[in-house]
């Protein structure tokens, strides 16, 4: 998985792209950003599928603040972003949250 951050001029947000593989989109019909940003909504903002098999999506996220998020595929396979800033832990025992830094 990649992220990749562009801070437009005279803006107060960061374009985020989340991008996940064509070798891990091929295995999975539907992908999923859920994080703060979203309220955890586990549809509020799907991943466009590309013709090859990956996934991506662009967010607009406020600068100066740190966002946990995950990506969910198929509705049932949870996975976090080894590109990701850090990962914070969750009350869940052994889970753990990417985060992103803006």
């Amino acid at each position: 998985m990649s992220i990749k951050k562009q801070y437009p001029k005279r803006v107060r947000v960061c374009k985020v792209t989340f991008d996940v593989p064509e070798q891990v989109g091929s295995n999975f019909q539907t992908a999923y950003i859920v994080g703060e940003f979203n309220g955890w909504s586990k549809s509020a903002t799907p991943m466009k599928r590309k013709k090859n098999g990956a996934f991506s999506a662009t967010v607009d996220l406020q600068r100066g603040r740190e966002y946990q998020f995950r990506y969910l595929f198929d509705d049932n396979k949870w996975e976090n972003d080894e590109e990701a800033d850090k990962l914070a832990e969750t009350p869940f025992v052994n889970t753990f949250n990417s985060v992103i830094v803006i």
